[in-house]
């Protein structure tokens, strides 16, 4: 396994940790996290398609949530489902998940406005900024193979010098 997909296995573990021991903050887990976590490690990385698909996650999140506070029912439900596929399409948001956030709301039935949209925003963010460390972490490493080879020998011989 890769150090991305380990990375995501214990930011989801550490995420749904939290969210069982600390009361306000029990909206951070969510099943879509997960898949969320595998849509970023299967594609390359690029941070800015990454962030412009957590920006439609709490939209989507957002709108849902407004319109179920607003009234639970069916027309609601109906509502917050075709804004999102309207949102998901208007801004070529190539990510199914961001619809199963949409239906999150009438789901677990959130007590206010933010709770859920903000919980979606600081999990996402977490997790995006958790893959950018691993991805850095990975560039670093690979940089420092490439002037361990150039140097010849071996790397245990170069690591002292490399700080490694």
């Amino acid at each position: 396994m890769s150090l991305k997909t380990w990375t995501i296995c214990f930011y989801l573990l550490l995420i749904y940790w939290i969210s069982q021991h600390i009361p306000g903050v029990k909206m951070l887990f969510y099943p879509t996290l997960g898949a969320f976590s595998y849509l970023f490690i299967s594609r390359t990385f690029a941070f800015k398609d990454f962030s412009k698909l957590i920006m439609g996650a709490s939209a989507a999140s957002l709108i849902s949530s407004a319109l179920y506070i607003s009234n639970a029912g069916f027309i609601s439900f109906f509502a917050a489902t075709i804004s999102t596929i309207i949102l998901i399409q208007r801004f070529r948001l190539n990510a199914p998940p961001i619809l199963a956030i949409a239906l999150v709301p009438f789901f677990t039935h959130p007590d206010n406005l933010w709770s859920l949209p903000l919980a979606v925003l600081v999990s996402l963010t977490g997790l995006l900024m958790t893959l950018l460390l691993v991805e850095f972490a990975i560039v670093w490493w690979q940089r420092a193979a490439l002037r361990v080879s150039e140097r010849g020998g071996t790397v245990a011989e170069n690591a002292k010098e490399l700080n490694l």
